[in-house]
């Protein structure tokens, strides 16, 4: 057991932050002395840990109190966890570096901005932040299994799925403005359509659906600034669509 101010230097952290974490209930001493100092042990090293790299990732001090106060989040599992969010991060990382050299390659040539590429760069940066919140709806099974999908990404391919499902709603909306009933024949191919395009992202996987239905079941906790990509009357029409023709989005 050592006192906060040998932890501290142990540890590589200051006193100071070692209070904060305490008063936060985010790293609690194992114990106190007789005469009521801090002391630390092994466990509080690992939970130390756990806590440094988890913010490095980018996570709020609150989040990470809740993530590793879970009683059935094991050393192993909390080591997984951090290497699955850090692999994430470096995938980021590698699309925001590509985006910025694909810009500076054309100011190079060109001697002037590109703005598409600099569009890029926004882009990439913020379709990144934009959707953290939505991992609450996914278990910790159904969030690995969506990072090794995104793997297989690249930049292109993900704008060829932007662009795919913008088509779609620019059809649907078409139809619906053209008064297409939805137990049609045009209405099921689009329903068809709405599908493979789920699947495309569930790859057909019931526990990243079961996330998937969860999130657009909660509209009420989505963050201000995130809007849907298509309307209220789209929905309606293509879950009419699929019921009937007994369509499954998964």
């Amino acid at each position: 057991m050592y006192r906060v101010s040998e932890f501290a230097e142990k540890a590589g952290v200051t006193v100071r932050t070692l209070h904060h974490y305490d008063r936060l209930g985010l790293l609690k001493p194992s114990g106190r002395t007789e005469s009521g100092y801090r002391l630390y042990g092994e466990r509080d090293f690992a939970r130390l840990q756990q806590i440094v790299t988890l913010k490095f990732i980018g996570l709020p001090l609150r989040q990470i109190k809740d993530l590793l106060d879970q009683s059935d989040l094991d050393l192993a599992s909390t080591l997984r966890l951090q290497r699955r969010l850090l692999q994430e991060k470096r995938m980021q990382l590698e699309a925001a570096i590509q985006a910025i050299e694909e810009a500076e390659r054309s100011l190079k040539s060109s001697r002037a901005p590109d703005l598409a590429a600099l569009k890029k760069i926004i882009e990439v940066m913020e379709r990144q932040t934009a959707m953290e919140w939505t991992k609450k709806y996914y278990s910790e099974e159904a969030q690995e299994k969506i990072a090794e999908r995104a793997k297989t990404f690249t930049p292109e391919m993900q704008a060829k799925v932007t662009q795919d499902w913008n088509d779609l709603i620019r059809d649907i909306e078409s139809a619906i403005s053209s008064h297409e009933d939805p137990s049609s024949d045009k209405a099921r191919k689009l329903a068809e359509r709405w599908s493979s395009f789920a699947r495309g992202f569930t790859g057909g996987d019931p526990e990243v659906q079961k996330g998937l239905n969860k999130l657009y079941a909660d509209p009420g906790g989505w963050p201000a600034s995130f809007k849907k990509p298509w309307s209220d009357d789209v929905e309606a029409f293509i879950k009419k669509a699929m019921a009937g023709h007994k369509t499954s989005c998964t």
